[in-house]
């Protein structure tokens, strides 16, 4: 019987970044450390220094003494430089996993100092979330917890020519590889817990694992943050301008260059409606994007915003009717569960992680079955919005009420306690 009590616990979460503003899953271990220091639990976060000025301005003065810092040196400077002349999936996988690699064993030291001086019984480590990356969290004293992961990612079959050749062969490279590379550095195998988000993640772990594998979702909301917008039945009065929004990185697998066209074509089937798109983040495809709206004849139905802080961000999407994500190769998705928790109806593509989220209850889910298909399901489904006031309403509510009982992030905390309680007592794994 486990007699350990939560305020006994000593967590120490460990990651490269831990972020708001670089967006995706940098904002994960932030939020940990946030929400387990808001139940009290006694913990810290250790992350690269890159992420310093931002975390000094969002955590509290009492707070700030328990993140610590590794120091950037020039080998991350060079590797990232090098890095970027490849695109996003290469890159993550070599010059990015080295990056990884060389600040997790400033990081072990840390750690393992920690163990010793603070009486750290847990060591948490929630990203990188790829079940391929390897770990060097092992053997440091206290009992690891690695996840939850979320991966497994390919573009559907329809768009498998979205990745180049040598993509795609560096993708089936890396992954092969992977099963040795976490034999050489077996943190995952050491791990007193594996927790991953779905059965694909699962299927995606690498071979010869020791540690337990269980489930949770990989993402949650700060429903402090993602405030519900006011109530979305009303019906529309007539002239009332009707507002899409998209938010996320500005790359290439985001298909923004497909929801501008399908926000053309709607515009095209319904002239008399004021109609518009605003759409909040940045990335290396604004300027192709921006081009692409001029060239259709968008300036003044599309707004790009650039990015934006999270409050500003959420101002804007209180003042919409709809979310929309064409995304096509991700495998989270937490601004679909912003979106539900203020009550926005959501449309995104039917694969990866939004269609773990979504049902036809709370969003409408578009079938990547060609790149045509795509763009016409995604303008039926947005005039389906704008044509039926009351299915607003109803997605709204479900869709609030989904996020509220299942993505709060005070739940999630609460679960993610449970896992660190869960091992504790059984101790470090044998070396």
């Amino acid at each position: 019987m486990n007699n350990f009590k939560e305020e006994q616990l000593c967590v120490a979460i460990v990651s490269e970044h831990a972020s708001a503003r670089f967006g995706g899953e940098a904002v994960l271990p932030l939020h940990y450390f946030l929400f387990l220091r808001k139940r009290g639990v006694d913990s810290w976060l250790i992350v690269h220094e890159r992420t310093r000025h931002e975390l000094e301005q969002t955590i509290s003065p009492q707070d700030k003494n328990r993140v610590m810092y590794t120091r950037d040196t020039w080998l991350h400077r060079a590797l990232w430089k090098f890095g970027s002349c490849f695109p996003h999936r290469i890159r993550c996988a070599t010059t990015g996993a080295l990056m990884h690699l060389i600040t997790q064993h400033m990081q072990r030291r840390v750690v393992k100092g920690m163990v010793k001086s603070h009486g750290v019984n847990i060591v948490h480590e929630p990203i990188p979330v790829s079940p391929k990356q390897p770990s060097l969290m092992y053997k440091v004293g206290a009992p690891v917890i690695i996840g939850p992961m979320n991966g497994g990612m390919t573009f559907p079959p329809a768009f498998q020519a979205m990745e180049s050749r040598t993509e795609r062969a560096a993708v089936w490279i890396g992954r092969k590889l992977s099963g040795v590379a976490n034999l050489l550095v077996p943190g995952k195998r050491h791990a007193s817990l594996l927790l991953v988000a779905n059965e694909r993640t699962a299927r995606a772990l690498p071979p010869l694992l020791k540690a337990p594998v269980q489930y949770l979702v990989e993402n949650g909301v700060d429903l402090t943050v993602w405030k519900p917008a006011d109530a979305r039945e009303r019906p529309q009065k007539s002239g009332e301008a009707i507002r899409f929004v998209f938010m996320g990185r500005m790359i290439p697998l985001k298909a923004i260059d497909l929801l501008l066209r399908a926000f053309h074509k709607l515009t095209l089937e319904l002239p008399t409606h004021e109609l518009h798109l605003d759409l909040l983040g940045d990335g290396s495809d604004r300027c192709r994007l921006e081009e692409l709206a001029t060239h259709l004849g968008l300036e003044n139905g599309v707004q790009f915003h650039g990015f934006l802080p999270q409050s500003q961000c959420a101002q804007i999407l209180k003042e919409c009717d709809a979310f929309v994500m064409p995304s096509l190769c991700d495998c989270g998705g937490a601004v679909v569960l912003e979106s539900m928790a203020m009550g926005i109806p959501v449309i995104a593509t039917n694969w990866g992680g939004p269609a773990d989220y979504l049902d036809d209850t709370c969003g409408i889910l578009v079938e990547p079955s060609s790149e045509e298909e795509l763009v016409d399901g995604f303008a039926c489904a947005m005039k389906k919005i704008v044509d039926n006031p009351e299915l607003i309403g109803r997605l709204s509510r479900n869709g609030m009420e989904k996020a509220r009982t299942e993505y709060d992030w005070e739940i999630k905390a609460g679960l993610m306690v449970e896992h660190y309680l869960s091992v504790i007592d059984v101790g470090t794994p044998p070396d």
